[in-house]
């Protein structure tokens, strides 16, 4: 799928210059082999139980993340938009993944018994220390690319003739990435980048920009990988 072209980030917009400027990252991220296993319904069950783990804990500090974008908004629009991701995050999100996760035989107690994977820590913090460090500019970059990544992911899956749905086990991730709501999701990230970045920004912050988009997106690919080093 080397070329694929995502609908999600549009030519010039400010998220599709950070994936230009970290393209075989952004490229090794959104294809690793845990993506293409699970588009296949080959991914070992425990790679994927240990993802869905993880998962859960990253949201915690993801909702803690847009909690900081909250604080870091220099207007009531932008507080609201933040907030209202935070609250969605929490009230809903998370509701959904332990719905789902019991499905798999895993409690909400279970998960929130579990050390953190350095992975998770790695990831988190650092986006964290983003937003901490930087401006409300700089930590929208650095969450892109998991809010983007994953419609794109799960873009790429359905595109890929290697994808089969019936029978897969993952299927109900896949078509929950792929659904209208969640593209709508990630449009919505890549606008608020854009107004970001013309309120705040420049040509010459790109640079930096880029720096943390790439980080981010490399701590992306780990979390992949933790899956399949758990399996």
């Amino acid at each position: 799928m080397a070329g694929f072209l995502s609908k999600l980030a549009p030519k010039g917009s400010l998220v599709a210059r950070l994936k230009a400027a970290n393209a075989g990252d952004w490229e090794r991220y959104i294809w690793h082999g845990f993506v293409r296993q699970l588009g296949r319904g080959t991914l070992p069950e425990p790679a994927f139980r240990h993802y869905l783990i993880q998962d859960y804990l990253f949201l915690i500090h993801f909702s803690r993340a847009y909690a900081l974008a909250v604080y870091k908004a220099d207007s009531l629009e932008d507080m609201r938009r933040d907030g209202g991701v935070m609250n969605m995050l929490l009230n809903n999100e998370m509701s959904m993944h332990v719905k789902f996760c019991k499905g798999w035989g895993i409690s909400e107690a279970e998960m929130a018994a579990m050390p953190e994977d350095r992975a998770c820590t790695a990831y988190t913090r650092f986006v964290l220390d983003a937003g901490n460090a930087g401006d409300v500019l700089d930590l929208h970059a650095a969450l892109a690319p998991c809010v983007v990544g994953y419609g794109e992911v799960a873009e790429r899956l359905m595109a890929d003739k290697s994808t089969k749905l019936k029978g897969n086990p993952y299927r109900a991730w896949i078509e929950t990435y792929a659904s209208k709501d969640y593209r709508a999701v990630a449009a919505d990230a890549v606008r608020q980048l854009d107004k970001l970045y013309e309120r705040r920004a420049g040509p010459g912050r790109l640079k930096s920009l880029a720096r943390l988009f790439g980080a981010a997106t490399r701590l992306e690919g780990d979390f992949w990988q933790m899956g399949l080093d758990a399996a």
